[in-house]
């Protein structure tokens, strides 16, 4: 039996599906609405053990473990790995057969399909750094409103027991006040479910051996550690710790031609958490100990800003090692944090 090749224009509501044969050949092309039943009776036309590729946006997971429970080699599609080219028509059917077409050509640029387990855990520390960006949206408007009234911040941090009593001495036009009032309860809210969060990752990540390995770097606690656990996965997927760099966006744009080349601003593509992560366990420590120097070194000939770049990505190539050993050699001594 021919080989064939099956690529899907998924939609939230919508599928197109596209298959081919060995020699590029068009075998059959239907558009469908994503009922799973549906999804499965149309995909089953190619053989099982089929390569089907479907490409990682919104809403992927469901569609990638229905085919793979069904027997097929599934591939997901990087969004931007893949150069599609200034065509004059752009269609779903166009896009499904393109990427059909990449797979059957081995040219697809492909995205890695995270297991269950590691999706769940990516779940929550995601929603974890989605509830603290919006309470630190609430504190901003709280501090807003203070100094629309010419009130100024007695406390660094406005939520410890000093802020609180500025705050309840306050006496401000009731509008003014109630809001204030409203920003505190909803931070509070936050900060419950926010602890909740915490203790739940922590206690499915507690005996991994490379959480707790990271968190022996300065500057890497539990928050971000497990970022880190969460968002790269199976380390082993990268063959070295410069390949975990440039996947995370922490490597210079590269661009060649003749004899001209020109290396820019890094690339800050891949997960924006693991980038995030990286660059914030620089911010006040440096590195600690162990990459101070370098990162003063860099700040007197670069610039600071540059020079937490680069000893970000020295951190991720330590989180490099301690996920794929279960140790960091050089912070062995280092107690976890």
């Amino acid at each position: 039996m021919d080989r064939e090749y099956v690529g899907i224009d998924l939609h939230r509501r919508r599928s197109v599906i596209y298959r081919m044969n060995a020699a590029g050949e068009k075998l059959d092309c239907v558009r469908i609405d994503n009922e799973p039943m549906r999804f499965a009776d149309e995909v089953a036309h190619a053989p099982v053990g089929s390569e089907v590729v479907i490409e990682a946006t919104y809403g992927w997971y469901w569609a990638a473990d229905l085919l793979q429970d069904l027997g097929y080699v599934v591939h997901l599609a990087h969004p931007r790995g893949n150069e599609w080219g200034q065509r004059r028509v752009k269609n779903d059917e166009r896009d499904a057969r393109d990427l059909a077409d990449l797979l059957r050509l081995g040219r697809l640029a492909e995205a890695w399909i995270a297991p269950p387990a590691t999706r769940e855990l990516r779940e929550m520390v995601r929603f974890r750094a989605k509830l603290s960006n919006l309470r630190t949206g609430l504190k901003a408007q709280l501090h807003a409103v203070l100094a629309k009234n010419g009130v100024l911040p007695c406390r660094g941090d406005m939520w410890g027991i000093g802020g609180a009593a500025q705050l309840d001495a306050l006496e401000l036009p009731a509008a003014y006040t109630n809001r204030i009032e409203i920003l505190r309860d909803l931070v509070t809210m936050y900060d419950r479910e926010i602890t909740f969060l915490d203790r739940d990752i922590h206690l499915q990540l507690r005996g991994d051996t490379g959480y707790e390995a990271v968190q022996a770097i300065y500057g890497v606690g539990r928050v971000f550690a497990a970022v880190f656990v969460a968002e790269i996965g199976d380390v082993h997927r990268f063959a070295s710790a410069q390949a975990l760099c440039s996947w995370a966006g922490l490597t210079p744009t590269h661009r060649e031609s003749d004899t001209k080349v020109v290396r820019g601003h890094i690339t800050k593509q891949g997960s924006k958490l693991v980038r995030w992560a990286a660059l914030e366990a620089v911010v006040r420590y440096h590195g600690g100990e162990h990459l101070h120097r370098s990162f003063h070194e860099i700040a007197e000939r670069r610039g600071k800003k540059k020079a937490q770049v680069a000893v970000a990505r020295k951190v991720l190539t330590l989180v490099y090692y301690g996920l794929r050993d279960g140790e960091i050699r050089c912070l062995r001594d280092r107690p976890a944090a």
